[in-house]
This record gives C-alpha cells, sequence and structure tokens, in this order.
C-alpha cells in the first residue's frame, strides 16, 4: 500500500458511503484511479467489507463484549480474517497476555455464541478470553 491507499482508506474510515467522484475530487485523482484502487484493495483483502457505526445509544440492547485474543503463527493472516467477521466491531494490536484485542457488538447473546465460535476457529488463533461490556461509568 502506498500513500494514496492509505489515505483513501482514512476517506472510506471516516465515510464508507462517500462516492467515487467525491474520493477523486478529496484525493485529487481521477475517478478511474479511485475505482482501479478500490478494486485491487477489495481484491487483495486489505478492504473486507463496508459498515455503518452507530451512536452508542442508538441500539441500547445491543451486546457489547471484548476479547482477547491469543495468535500463534501469522498474526497478519489472523488479522485479515478477523477484519471479515461481522460482528467485529473493532480489533487492536496490543502487548501482554493478548496479542489482539477485538471489539464484539452484537444484538443478542446466540449471536454473540455464533460470532466467538466464529472467531475460536480461525487457524492461528490458539486462546481467547472474552467479557461483556455490563455498563459505562465514563466515556
Amino acid at each position: 500500500m502506498d500513500v494514496l491507499d492509505q489515505q483513501l482508506i482514512a476517506k472510506l474510515r471516516h465515510n464508507a458511503r462517500a462516492s467515487i467522484a467525491e474520493l477523486a475530487q478529496a484525493l485529487k485523482v481521477s475517478r478511474g484511479t479511485i475505482t482501479n484502487r478500490l478494486a485491487k484493495l477489495e481484491r487483495d483483502g486489505v478492504i473486507v467489507g463496508y459498515t455503518v457505526r452507530l451512536r452508542p445509544d442508538a441500539a441500547p440492547n445491543e451486546i457489547h463484549a471484548w476479547t482477547g485474543i491469543a495468535v500463534e503463527g501469522n498474526q497478519q493472516a489472523v488479522i485479515r480474517l478477523l477484519l471479515g467477521e461481522p460482528g467485529l466491531a473493532a480489533l487492536h494490536d496490543t502487548n501482554g497476555r493478548w496479542d489482539l484485542l477485538a471489539e464484539l457488538r452484537v444484538g443478542n447473546l446466540g449471536e454473540l455464541a455464533s460470532t466467538l465460535e466464529r472467531i475460536r476457529k480461525i487457524k492461528g488463533i490458539s486462546a481467547t478470553e472474552t467479557s461483556i461490556h455490563l455498563q459505562s461509568f465514563r466515556s
């Protein structure tokens, strides 16, 4: 990935619904360049999907959980697979006991169980530990 790819991803993180024309104008390149870059990023598995971000209070019944993940082997391959997981809201590289920290957001406990099962089946994940968010005192 070069600087333009990184700028394109940053724009998409801010607004995944931005049009090709808006992205091209903001990055001062042609629409064809944006189209080709997006296709390559998707084909290479850098971009694995587009999502919607909600205000924390917009889905009050949503279950939030954090999963510590221990990785054996190729961490980048594990990260690429995790980024395709629909229940994953955020993924962080950490130090200490866990290699990665995944923030999960799901609609109910059944979805949480299914999400965790899919995560645990990813080749290279050797252990996980999950904590469910009960309440926040400051955000």
